[in-house]
């Protein structure tokens, strides 16, 4: 297994080559090899060892974490997972988010809807017998690390974190701070080229120093260095001095190194580079591309392309690599708080919330070419993208679903920010139609269920919160649907009920009787006929009420289906004459036969065989004009069981001659092996 980034799209490209932390890699790898208080004991010990990398946010703990999954990866054969614990708005990620996309990475389907305890247990079911590295960058506490803790020692967790994680047991943390002024200097160095460090030992010496020997500020100053060639080390390390140690404008107290470093790097860009990088403050989970930051700031596209990469020149973002060449950035996670604080300092609320307004709406009309892409030549979907900005407009499906699945992580991430935001819920419940039909469009309703899941949530928030009964009601049907297709029918069930209620009090008409059918099939499900009869009955007569002929012939379908199942015979007779009525009567030849085919089904198990007979050879005309080639075979499999019961075994014989016909001329059309398929007897379907 190759390694896997959990949960962003891939792991961050690494800033300048790795230097130092010799002796704390070495401690770690030792600390891999200690003898835990289970050995001592005499017992095996029940979990994966735990290594903890613990700094502040900028001293390369991380990076650290990193270095040593790369040095330990030939010790883990069954790849390397990866997940940040905190979202870099500071909030924590939930452990069940957490959980199912570690076990995306591993290829290991999940229910949508799943509870964090069942997750956590998969996940551990999921890496049992498996040596597999798992690095779980920037930990809030041990409650987040616990739950994902594999119950097999050939795994190993390296957490990072900023503090200890007490009630992990026997785990100790390598706690690192600065560099070392000759690793500091040749991170510097690997920024300036050596000529400049070494002509000006001292003064680089004391830029190091100014930099508190912390990794993201010396990478900022590195960064300021290269794009200035002519100047020197000495001069930076006198403006940096000469800066003030108080942070006068918010008045919090003392500046840390890396603040002060950001903040001249900061000072010192041109203003409309200075404002496109604080407005990446607001990139969804740190991840931005060209069009993030063109939307953000009002530019091109291309000059959003050439300042983003600029930044990365600077140290002030990395690139993402992704296989198809699509450009995209991190924001390193210690410099958003930097960017958030600059954001409020510089710029207005209501321009901030106009950028994200920007950014919303271009990811929206993103996702619209996403999905429009997918349609035929000739559609409306496709006439409505023509009209597009070339630059809005994708030039094959496949190149929309490569920019789909990159964008993949801060897409969802940008649905959940709109909804949490609360101020532009209109433009957060078009992104997240747009998402959906995206994701279904390429992916497929079964494969996106676990992202569509999480979708309809945040619909089902909005909704509740803004009291849109209507689009409350539609998200509970769709989180009950998602729910009945993974076997989880009782919880189906309760939110089937929930959604009639709400569609109920908006006087909704379509979205009760679908609740009402919705709750039948739930109970039908569940073996309790009488109740699904009941709620099936419930919405035929809503149906009828309203006019709606097939609709009301397939829940006359519904309903003989469940009588048949509770052994009711004669209710199921019934129930198939009333839809196959109901069909004819709307001129719906394909349906009506397969009712007659279902009627003739039921008067066989009841023991009818003339009627049996006599509906069949009906429903083969019908089949015959509906040009149902599998269904006629069906039904002439069923007129020689008949057939035989009645005793004429000859007529049997040809009956299921001419289905076996049909079926293997039909496969054989379709390029299809005929030995593959069996037709069954009628008499075996129950």
């Amino acid at each position: 297994m190759s390694d896997s980034s959990v949960p962003g799209p891939h792991p961050v490209q690494p800033g300048p080559e790795f230097v130092g932390r010799q002796r704390e890699l070495k401690e770690l790898r030792a600390d891999i090899q200690r003898t835990g208080l289970d050995t001592l004991t005499g017992r095996k010990a029940p979990r994966a060892r735990v290594l903890l990398v613990a700094g502040r946010p900028g001293s390369g703990r991380t990076t650290l974490a990193e270095e040593l999954a790369g040095q330990l990866r030939a010790d883990y054969p069954d790849g390397t997972l990866r997940a940040r614990l905190t979202e870099p708005g500071g909030e924590r990620v939930p452990t069940e988010r957490t959980a199912r996309e570690l076990l995306g990475a591993l290829r290991v389907p999940v229910a949508p809807g799943a509870a964090e305890d069942e997750l956590s247990e998969a996940l551990r079911r999921a890496l049992d017998g498996r040596r597999t590295l798992i690095v779980l960058d920037d930990a809030g506490d041990a409650e987040q690390v616990e739950p994902l803790l594999p119950d097999t020692p050939e795994c190993l967790v390296v957490a990072v974190a900023e503090g200890p994680l007490t009630g992990i047991s026997d785990v100790r943390p390598c706690t690192i701070g600065g560099l070392d002024t000759k690793s500091a200097l040749e991170l510097l160095s690997g920024f300036t080229g050596s000529v400049r460090i070494t002509c000006d030992p001292r003064a680089a010496e004391n830029l190091a120093e100014l930099c508190a020997h912390q990794p993201a500020a010396l990478v900022l100053a590195g960064g300021w260095l290269a794009a200035r060639p002519k100047a020197s080390v000495a001069e930076l390390a006198k403006q940096l001095h000469n800066l003030p140690n108080e942070d006068t404008g918010q008045g919090k107290g003392p500046l840390s190194s890396l603040s002060r470093v950001f903040g001249f790097v900061h000072d010192e860009l041109p203003v409309p580079a200075a404002r496109i990088l604080r407005l990446l403050s607001l990139a969804p989970a740190g991840f931005a591309d060209s069009h993030t930051a063109s939307a953000l700031a009002g530019c091109s596209v291309s000059a959003a392309r050439t300042t983003l990469d600029d930044f990365v020149t600077l140290g002030l973002l990395r690139r993402v690599p992704a296989p198809s060449g699509l450009p995209q950035y991190a924001v390193p996670a210690c410099l958003l708080p930097q960017l958030r604080s600059l954001a409020a300092a510089h710029d207005r609320p209501a321009e901030v919330q106009l950028a994200r307004a920007r950014m919303l709406e271009r990811t929206v009309r993103l996702l619209q070419s996403c999905r429009g892409v997918t349609e035929p030549e000739e559609s409306p979907a496709r006439r409505k993208l023509a009209g597009m900005p070339r630059a809005l407009r994708f030039p094959t499906p496949g190149a929309a679903e490569e920019w789909l699945r990159v964008r993949h992580y801060a897409l969802l991430a940008s649905a959940r920010l709109a909804v949490a935001d609360g101020e532009l819920d209109t433009l957060a419940r078009r992104l997240m139609a747009a998402l959906t039909r995206a994701l279904v469009a390429h992916h497929g309703t079964e494969a996106a269920a676990p992202e569509l899941y999480g979708i309809h949530r945040l619909v089902l928030d909005v909704a509740t919160r803004r009291e849109l009964p209507r689009e409350q009601a539609a998200a509970l049907l769709n989180l009950a649907d998602l729910d009945a297709s993974t076997g989880r029918t009782r919880e189906a069930l309760a939110r089937y009920r929930e959604a009639l209620d709400v569609a109920r009090r908006a006087n909704d008409p379509y979205a009760t009787g679908r609740a009402m059918e919705s709750v039948g099939g739930a109970y039908q499900e569940l073996g309790d006929w009488p109740r699904a009869v009941d709620w099936f009955g419930r919405a035929l007569s809503q149906r009828l009420t309203r006019g709606e002929r097939a609709d009301s012939a397939r829940l006359y379908g519904r309903i003989g289906t469940a009588h048949t199942y509770a052994g009711r015979y004669g209710d199921a007779v019934r129930s198939w004459r009333s839809a196959a009525k109901g069909y004819r009567k709307a001129g719906d030849v394909p349906s009506h036969a397969r009712a007659l085919s279902e009627l003739a089904r039921v008067q066989e198990y009841a023991g009818r065989p003339e009627e049996c007979l006599r509906t069949c050879r009906e429903a083969v005309d019908w089949a015959r004009e509906a040009g149902d080639v599998r269904l006629l075979a069906a039904l002439q499999v069923r007129l020689a069981d008949t057939l035989e019961r009645l005793g004429d075994p000859a007529a049997a014989g040809l009956h299921r001659a001419a289905a076996e016909r049909m079926l293997g001329e039909e496969l054989n059309e379709q390029g299809t092996d005929p030995s593959a398929y069996e037709i069954r007897s009628a008499s075996e379907e129950v």
